[in-house]
């Protein structure tokens, strides 16, 4: 018995005859024709009434109907799965990363993924290292540090951090800022484990800047632009503008960060063990280019 013989017959009992199931099927009719004798004598069972009318299902037929697309049905399912595992084993796919990340890049890469992608869930951390994520049951992990093995790592994207300020800023004119001017103005900040802060307090070590006039701690990024906005601070975060706001790139002192600008390194990385380590690459790969494309690197 095979497969396409006992769709065939599926599909006469649904159209109603040979000449309309034909059709459907993309077969010819006599083609058709003898492909049923052939599914009737693989079962041993008469499945049509022929004379001089359209085939007729006989009771036979109509019995072993529902089992018919059953079988069928299986089919369909193995082959999805069969799809699945030709991809590398991926299915569906848990992205783990700082919150900022998922929203300005998780996201919008999730909206160019095709039907045959994986299904991409997100999970926030804002917290926890690369490794830490990947322990926690991520198959992807994005952050700042990469992890040892066996995990595998790439590089994802260096982004900017930007100082925000209101369009009637004094600095609203400018395109960057030092970091000795930034840091006598009051900032609104997010907390020690988001990467912007870090990133931040990493270049005033490095430079041996003093800390920053006054510091305001808001919950997110959008909540700190949103502090800007009201005329709070200069809000110092890597997500895209909001509120109208100036984005000001944060000019480094010589040496002291990747080409003189405060940016945000990251990685994203895997599991080397997992079953679908290798479809976990290339989206990963698929994750960078893409961040190349939208950032410019």
């Amino acid at each position: 018995m095979e497969l396409r013989h006992v769709a065939y017959a599926v599909a006469v009992v649904d159209a109603g005859g040979v000449s309309a199931a034909a059709e459907a099927v993309h077969v010819s009719q006599p083609s058709l024709s003898r492909q049923l004798r052939q599914l009737e004598a693989d079962l041993g069972v008469t499945l049509f009434e022929r004379g001089s009318g359209p085939l007729r299902p006989t009771r036979a037929c109509l019995a072993l109907l529902p089992a018919l697309r059953e079988l069928l049905a299986l089919a369909g399912r193995v082959e999805e799965q069969a799809a699945v595992h030709a991809r590398g084993g991926l299915d569906r796919v848990v992205v783990a990363a700082p919150t900022v990340t998922l929203t300005d890049v998780v996201s919008p890469f999730v909206a160019t993924l095709g039907a045959d992608d994986p299904v991409l869930d997100v999970r926030p951390e804002d917290s926890r290292l690369p490794a830490d994520m990947l322990a926690a049951g991520a198959d992807l992990a994005i952050g700042t540090r990469p992890p040892a093995a066996p995990a595998r790592w790439r590089p994802l994207a260096t982004l900017p951090v930007w100082a925000y300020v209101r369009p009637d800023d004094p600095w609203a004119g400018r395109v960057q800022v030092p970091l000795s001017e930034l840091v006598e103005r009051r900032l609104v900040l997010l907390p020690r484990p988001f990467t912007s802060r870090e990133a931040l307090e990493a270049a005033l070590t490095a430079a041996g800047a003093p800390a920053p006039a006054g510091v305001l701690e808001a919950a997110s990024g959008p909540i700190a632009q949103a502090l800007a906005a009201a005329g709070r601070g200069v809000a110092v975060v890597s997500d895209d503008a909001r509120h109208d706001l100036v984005p000001l790139t944060v000019r480094l002192p010589a040496g002291a960060g990747d080409a003189g600008r405060l940016t945000i390194r990251l990685v994203v990385a895997w599991d080397s063990r997992a079953p679908a380590q290798a479809g976990l690459s290339a989206l990963a790969d698929r994750l960078a280019a893409f961040v190349t494309s939208r950032y410019g690197g």
